[in-house]
């Protein structure tokens, strides 16, 4: 969320930033309510003040007293009515982009900013994921729709085997070379964690719901982790906290309705492990870096081609303020596949969560800035792995470094 009085001081920045990220967020009406509910505030300290004058002389102004009781109940309810109203408004309204941000419309507009390794080249043509699945009887995809329906699928053998290497070598790697503390949060969370971590309002229709209890299916870990320190103000040597968390994840996927229908690149749920920081806000640019080539880390383990670019402000998420996509490259799809979008949300969450942190024992607390980006997302990587070692009679070689987690070398017919 945006702090009302940075808008309230840079209109036109902020109109401009919206704008930009091709947005409708309503900056006009949320200063008009701003302004009401200051005059409001303004006339209803003037009452409080009256009121206690007043109460000095009781003898002569029970009447008066009543009045300015009566007034100031009717002020408070106005000013209560109006925070709810801007707070409704201040929720729909999208992180700014940095400035040095690339202006753009879509991700025809994102900027590939590095590459790593080549393509494969192969003497035979490169099967895609679908098809090296079924024949190896390692993807089931009649049965995941027969159980659950479209977009579901089930992973058999070693093909579940590697899907669990992925996550488990990935969760090793950021835990005891990167610096992260792994956590394991609920898949479910309360309205308020998807409040804070900027989810809802804008994504309430991507998102799967218990409406009994109001708890909700997490998208990614990043919700809560995002909630695991929130109404909390933190000492300045607790900073940074690295996280680093694997969740299954639930989408409804209503937004790419039609679109990649075959395989596994796009499902109702998934696996993810995640990255995630709270630091302090002079260090957030930096971290952000780090926190990409940390992810970019497991690509190049894993041997896997990769681009990454950096998003355009018209393409950026709704709670980032710069990103980083990192694409790994598929044969047998033909396609660059995004594995991670890596994010400095600034103080954008932390205002929502109510997250800070004290520069000094007796300093006033400012909020942190949090990152977090995939590191790695299944089943993109799945697909990339599958594709990328792919032998020519159609079995798929074990990358080294997954293969003790694996306990084989190959995934034979």
């Amino acid at each position: 969320m945006l702090d009302i009085k940075y808008i309230r001081e840079n209109p036109e920045f902020v109109k401009k930033a919206v704008a930009d990220r091709h947005d409708d967020a309503p900056i006009d009406k949320i200063l008009e309510l701003d302004a009401q509910r200051r005059q409001k505030v303004g006339e209803l300290d003037s009452l409080r003040q009256q009121r206690k004058a007043v109460s000095k002389e009781r003898e002569k102004a029970q009447e008066t007293g009543r009045k300015l009781r009566t007034d100031i109940q009717n002020l408070e309810e106005d000013v209560r009515r109006l925070d709810s109203q801007l707070e409704e408004l201040l929720l729909d309204v999208p992180n700014t982009p940095q400035p040095d941000v690339p202006i753009g419309v879509d991700d025809n507009d994102n900027v590939v900013r590095r590459t790593w390794g080549e393509p494969r080249t192969f003497d035979f043509e490169p099967a895609p994921h679908w098809q090296l699945g079924e024949d190896l009887d390692i993807i089931d995809f009649g049965r995941g729709v027969k159980i659950s329906g479209t977009r579901f699928y089930v992973l058999k053998g070693l093909g579940a085997r590697l899907q669990r290497a992925l996550i488990a070598f990935m969760l090793d790697l950021h835990t005891t070379q990167h610096g992260y503390r792994e956590v394991y949060p609920p898949y479910m969370v309360k309205r308020d964690c998807m409040v804070g971590s900027a989810q809802l309002p804008r994504l309430d229709e991507n998102i799967y719901r218990d409406v009994e209890d109001d708890l909700w299916l997490v998208g990614t870990a990043e919700i809560p982790v995002t909630n695991l320190h929130r109404d909390e103000i933190l000492a300045k040597e607790d900073l940074p906290i690295h996280y680093v968390s694997y969740t299954a994840c639930f989408r409804r996927e209503k937004m790419s309705a039609g679109r990649d229908t075959r395989g596994i690149k796009r499902g109702h749920q998934f696996d993810k492990v995640e990255l995630y920081k709270f630091v302090e806000p002079d260090t957030s640019a930096d971290e952000l870096e780090k926190l990409t080539a940390d992810a970019e880390d497991v690509c190049r383990k894993l041997d896997l081609p990769y681009r990454v670019r950096e998003l355009c402000t018209g393409d950026l998420g709704f709670h980032s303020m710069k990103s980083y996509d990192i694409d790994v490259w598929a044969p047998g799809c033909k396609e660059w596949l995004e594995v991670s979008s890596c994010s400095n949300c600034g103080d954008f969450q932390a205002r929502r969560a109510n997250i800070r942190y004290r520069p000094a024992p007796d300093a006033r607390p400012q909020f942190v800035h949090t990152l977090n980006g995939s590191g790695l997302a299944l089943p993109r990587v799945m697909i990339a792995v599958m594709e990328n070692y792919q032998l020519p009679d159609g079995t798929i070689a074990v990358p080294e470094v997954l293969q003790d987690f694996v306990k084989a070398r190959l995934i034979g017919k």
